[in-house]
């Protein structure tokens, strides 16, 4: 496979033309490339940082096989790639002397570019600490019996209590954001609609949110309930209240990312109807530091 086989190219619009309807094609699996490039349309890449985002798609004969989106923070999103694919596209992005801080993508093309990345550029790929599993819904499940309250989906009037919640979450997970008034249009956070559970005496014990519908799929993302509120049932019926609204809004397919380590959560998305669709994996890249005198990497 010939690096020149992948097409690059730097406008958002120009890449979903030629691979759109390709990642339409496996919504589940292209979840991470539909919703980054949805955020760069809406946003514009000045949002997400000052240098272009690139994208890439691997074309035989008119055919899309494969695509990928560096965004301009440098991290890296791929679709499925084979080892000879993987290595083909860390070949013409270092000949190209583009810089890369991470891959994210299911755990076999993360690994596999990892791999390729270090062999082209030197670069050591670190493991992140998180390992994910991608999960698909099939039929939903609420629990029963749900825990005494409801669940209410926050508006804007509501921006004080999404903020407080999503910041909450961002600790919890080890996240680095600013959260507040001022810096929430540009986080990942801003384009979500959140759900909160609420006891009967209206406080809030748990949160859910859902990304806007791409491709005809809508992602669960978050969901979070404070360490001392947990083993209640709330997280399984707010995720249950927001998986509900997004098959009413017209998804046909819904998915939610789990920590591994967390047996707890893993084990409700499935009784709730959630399947296994993939294990994900992400590497940061370390590269090291040039002698006194010796040129910077170009990758």
């Amino acid at each position: 496979m010939h690096p020149d086989d992948w097409h690059l190219a730097e406008d958002v619009d120009d890449f979903l033309a030629r691979a759109g309807d390709f990642l339409r094609s496996r919504p589940g699996l292209h979840v991470m490339p539909l919703t980054w490039t949805a955020r760069l349309r809406t946003r514009g890449a000045a949002a997400f940082g000052t240098e272009a985002p690139v994208f890439g798609v691997l074309d035989r004969a008119g055919e899309v096989h494969a695509a990928f989106y560096r965004l301009p923070s440098g991290g890296l999103g791929l679709t499925p790639l084979t080892p000879e694919q993987a290595d083909s596209l860390a070949a013409r992005l270092a000949a190209l002397g583009h810089s890369l801080g991470s891959v994210s993508a299911d755990h076999t093309t993360a690994t596999a570019f990892a791999e390729a990345w270090q062999r082209h550029t030197g670069a050591t790929p670190k493991p992140r600490d998180t390992r994910l599993r991608l999960y698909r819904l099939g039929t939903l499940t609420p629990p029963e019996p749900l825990p005494a309250g409801r669940g209410r989906v926050l508006g804007d009037q509501d921006l004080d209590q999404a903020m407080f919640w999503c910041g909450e979450f961002a600790k919890a997970v080890g996240e680095v954001v600013s959260i507040d008034a001022d810096s929430w249009a540009g986080t990942r956070f801003a384009d979500k609609r959140y759900t909160l559970w609420e006891t009967p005496d209206g406080t809030p014990v748990s949160v859910a949110g859902m990304n806007p519908m791409i491709g005809g799929q809508i992602q669960v993302d978050i969901v979070y309930t404070p360490a001392h509120l947990r083993g209640r049932g709330y997280a399984g019926a707010v995720t249950a209240e927001v998986s509900r609204a997004a098959l009413a809004a017209g998804a046909r397919e819904v998915v939610l990312f789990a920590d591994l380590s967390n047996p707890t959560s893993n084990a409700l998305y499935q009784r709730l109807g959630y399947r296994p669709l993939a294990e994900w994996a992400g590497y940061q890249f370390v590269y090291a530091e040039p002698e006194v005198g010796s040129r910077m990497p170009t990758a």
